[in-house]
């Protein structure tokens, strides 16, 4: 989105910003008032809070909420989490022997013949191993299916990655394009913005690029601990895998949408 003034009074990145938490918030009010003819319900809910009178806390019992809660939800949602993690550093860093090992060699080659200094070639070394890595070949699998939304096998990844948590797309947007750090936003967005498609030569990230992938994350369920939250509270994996399937095909459509009618 592009940093300019729009009306002569509100910065345009702003403005997106607001009409993403603002169609999240619409979309949220439909989709409960569809479900709420889809799943019927023999018995009525009603929502009763009683406020207790204001007094000073019992520090004993605030202390032993707080324990309660958070050892619920390290053992529960915990198991979860880090079981979702371990398997998503193991596609972002593992990959077929031959081709990590090509990966290895082509990154050398290229370090030695762009005199890189030892930090710059880590960084190419990087971007080769988890473009060899299983978590790139899945992009690459993914990306037939991403393409009509404006997506290369690079943004695949990140969005398969980023399945940990939102931030985990920046980070490997910047591991992909061999940038040494993720909080370097103007050498990312430079980056970005000379990507190319092989082939055709059209720019990767165009305004359609980045609106659709935009809309895409206002749906998408990218929430691990979310996920392990409502597992540990509905005591089964069936919501969860409903929601997650659920928003995916909401963002999905949502995404395509956006993008072919911008592009």
């Amino acid at each position: 989105v592009p940093e300019k003034t729009v009306m002569g009074l509100f910065n345009l990145q702003g403005v997106a910003f607001m009409g993403l938490y603002l169609l999240g918030i619409v979309m949220s009010l439909l989709t409960a008032l569809l479900f709420k003819y889809l799943l019927k319900s023999t018995e009525h809910s009603w929502l009763m809070m009683e406020l207790p009178s204001y007094k000073m806390p019992d520090w004993a019992n605030v202390w032993h909420t707080i324990k309660e809660k958070t050892g619920a939800f390290i053992w529960e949602a915990g198991k979860v989490i880090m079981m979702i993690s371990i398997v998503l550093w193991a596609l972002a860093s593992y990959g077929p022997a031959e081709d990590m090992q090509q990966a290895e060699t082509l990154a050398a080659q290229q370090a030695a013949e762009q005199n890189l200094d030892e930090q710059a070639a880590a960084d190419l070394l990087a971007a080769y191993k988890i473009e060899a890595s299983y978590a790139g070949h899945l992009g690459k699998f993914l990306e037939p299916a991403i393409e009509p939304l404006g997506f290369d096998w690079k943004i695949g990844i990140a969005l398969i990655t980023s399945f940990a948590a939102r931030e985990v797309f920046v980070a490997t947007m910047a591991t992909i394009y061999s940038i040494g750090s993720a909080e370097d936003e103007v050498t990312i967005r430079d980056r970005l913005a000379d990507a190319v498609r092989p082939g055709t030569g059209e720019k990767v990230y165009t305004p359609a690029t980045a609106l659709s992938l935009l809309i895409f994350y206002v749906f998408a369920l990218q929430c691990m601990s979310t996920l392990a939250v409502v597992k540990r509270e509905t005591g089964s994996w069936k919501w969860p895998l409903l929601q997650f399937l659920f928003m995916g095909l909401m963002a999905y459509l949502g995404s395509l949408i956006t993008y072919q009618l911008m592009s």
